[in-house]
């Protein structure tokens, strides 16, 4: 499993409070039957805590982003870092 891109899980984890394959691949970068064995992850993981999806296809964001050890505190700094950086170096080439 790769590391997932900083903005795109920071995004996710915003707007979907439950993930589909295609969240999950998009994610990832993954194929289908990878995307199936990381999703499988969230749901052992949902059942322990005895939490259920909405859509039956479909695993729980924020204990998803616990199974696989996505620190959405993190992210975030990262991703408000990055954007600050951005925007120094944005002004310094003008």
């Amino acid at each position: 499993m790769r590391t997932p891109d900083v903005e795109t899980a920071v995004r996710l984890y915003y707007t979907k409070s439950e993930l589909t394959n295609a969240d999950v691949a998009e994610l990832f970068g993954t194929g289908e039957s990878q995307t199936i064995k990381i999703k499988k992850m969230a749901k052992t993981e949902m059942a322990k805590r005895g939490v259920k999806s909405w859509l039956p296809y479909a695993v729980n964001t924020k204990i998803a982003y616990e199974a696989w050890g996505i620190d959405i505190d993190d992210y975030e700094r990262r991703l408000k870092k990055l954007r600050s950086l951005e925007k120094l170096l944005g002004g310094a080439q003008q």
